[in-house]
């Protein structure tokens, strides 16, 4: 179901409705600032497996999630001063940090060494989401794996069957986030995407 929805200042009725779903253990697809993701509730066993299933992916592929601001963060992530003002400094941006996961991190959606990727996307429809869920949301690139992003959401809702929803924010981008591990020193770039790494090499 496509639901239109404006990208910068979502309106409040439409973000209840898709956190309705997916509250409801729905798979969504949503715009962030980078490519569309299809996500689903942190916290939902199910959901997390029913995007897995969606997507055509293998299970062993890393998850990432959203969480609405860097207050949020500590509580999924392991976060030290330099870590913090890394984080402070790129986001909310179009970057995804793999940092060390506390227990609070469901085990389906942590990388082997009990790692997480965290996003903070500058996007107000994602944020929006984030915050009336109340907790972090699940994002994976709307593509195939292996494949480019879609960027246009009827092709995202006719490609991906299944989606409790799709919100129609207009035409995503084409390039994903960039990928960081924290967890290292020096930090190790995963990904080259949009946002800058320079400051990382």
């Amino acid at each position: 179901m496509l639901l239109a929805i404006h990208a910068d200042h979502p309106e409040p009725r439409k973000i209840r409705r898709a956190v309705d779903a997916l509250e409801s253990g729905g798979v969504i697809a949503y715009p962030t600032d980078t490519v569309y993701g299809l996500g689903c509730d942190l916290m939902s066993k199910h959901a997390i497996e029913r995007l897995y299933s969606i997507k055509g992916m293998d299970r062993s592929h890393p998850l990432a999630f959203v969480c609405p601001d860097l207050s949020d963060i500590a509580k999924y992530a392991i976060v030290d001063n330099q870590t913090y003002r890394v984080l402070r400094h790129f986001l909310p941006g179009p970057y995804t940090f793999i940092l060390e996961a506390t227990r609070d991190v469901p085990k389906l959606v942590q990388m082997k060494r009990r790692n997480v990727g965290i996003r903070v996307p500058a996007c107000p429809t994602t944020q929006a989401l984030v915050r009336e869920l109340g907790r972090p949301i699940i994002s994976s690139t709307a593509a195939r794996p292996g494949q480019e992003p879609l960027l246009d959401p009827h092709e995202i809702d006719a490609e991906f069957k299944g989606l409790a929803m799709v919100l129609d924010g207009g035409a995503g981008g084409l390039v994903p986030t960039s990928v960081v591990d924290l967890t290292t020193s020096p930090p190790q770039i995963v990904r080259e995407g949009a946002g800058d790494v320079d400051a990382f090499r």
